[in-house]
């Protein structure tokens, strides 16, 4: 979720009010999800997930300012409650993204059992096939069994002592933040503009490094997914770079739009390894390996089609083109 900033930033704005008033922010909207997180897990209410999201939107805002404009803080502290709130929104990502990955997986299983890769029985149109529904079975007792497994630790995390060191720790940066006093004395443009840059041109050269889409290899081999890590490190190296030009008060409507993409990316790709490591299941029968087999095909073309709206938005236009 974007984060605006309501007040136009100078170039000659001191370099510690500005990374200050944005950590704070920050922070208090991890403290305000925290609270109604809580609330919602308390009641059973839908909207602790979108607590939970917010937490960890909050959490990563930190994490990544903390660590491109570390120079301006105090390292040491820096340093530590980064690698608290790296943890924390690792922890609270997993549930969700089991939930989510299944519910991706059985849409796409029924999507597929209409057409003629599965074709559904005579008489049932539209009905999943023998394969495909066992297929759906094997993939929720995998999936769900994984969230059980994420829900109980994120529970067990978020009733630990070193999660409740982190909630006071963040509760002490939304009203002072630790800065470096030289440093932070300095202009914005002379401090925290070139700092945004360095994450700039990492992120830079990380799509460099890309494979190009006319690789021979690549084109061949639609399915492989050993490329997944560089795709996924210039998503994460996107989202430092969008956390810093928020804290400038700039325009990030791009940037956010290309993560989008690369967020369909991951999670095509992450379906498509579930689907993979079922099909691995010993003593499946056939009809349900083989169904695997067109779902692990599928989502290796959404995360084909995932690439090529990053590169759209990314690398040729400034904004995401409508399908």
């Amino acid at each position: 979720m974007a984060q605006p900033n309501h007040e136009p930033i100078t170039a000659t704005a001191d370099a510690g009010d500005v990374l200050g008033t944005y950590l704070r922010s920050q922070a208090t909207a991890f403290l305000r999800a925290l609270r109604l997180h809580d609330e919602g897990a308390a009641s059973g209410d839908a909207e602790g997930s979108d607590a939970a999201r917010s937490l960890r939107g909050a959490a990563r805002r930190i994490s990544g300012s903390l660590a491109t404009f570390r120079v301006v803080t105090e390292s040491s502290w820096a340093d530590g409650l980064r690698t608290e709130l790296v943890w924390l929104s690792s922890t609270l990502a997993d549930e969700h993204a089991y939930a989510a990955r299944l519910a991706r997986l059985m849409d796409a299983l029924h999507r597929l059992s209409g057409s003629p890769e599965l074709p559904a029985p005579r008489g049932t149109a539209g009905a999943l096939t023998v394969g495909s529904a066992r297929a759906g079975a094997l993939l929720e007792r995998q999936l769900t069994l994984a969230r059980t497994r994420a829900h109980s630790a994120t529970l067990q995390a978020l009733g630990s002592s070193r999660f409740h060191a982190v909630a006071d720790a963040v509760a002490v940066l939304a009203s002072e933040v630790p800065l470096d006093s030289v440093a932070a004395r300095g202009r914005v443009g002379d401090v925290l503009v070139p700092l945004a840059a360095v994450a700039e041109n990492r992120l830079s050269a990380a799509v460099a490094a890309l494979p190009p889409r006319g690789d021979g290899e690549q084109a061949a081999s639609p399915y492989n997914a050993d490329r997944d890590g560089l795709w996924h490190e210039v998503r994460r190296l996107l989202r430092v770079h969008r956390y810093a030009r928020e804290a400038l008060g700039e325009d990030v409507s791009r940037p956010a739009a290309a993560g989008e993409a690369l967020d369909r990316h991951r999670d095509a790709a992450e379906a498509a390894a579930a689907s993979a490591t079922a099909a691995r299941t010993p003593r499946i029968a056939p009809a349900t390996a083989y169904a695997l087999g067109v779902l692990h095909a599928d989502q290796r073309h959404e995360v084909e089609a995932a690439r090529l709206d990053f590169e759209r938005v990314w690398l040729r236009e400034p904004a995401v083109t409508p399908r």
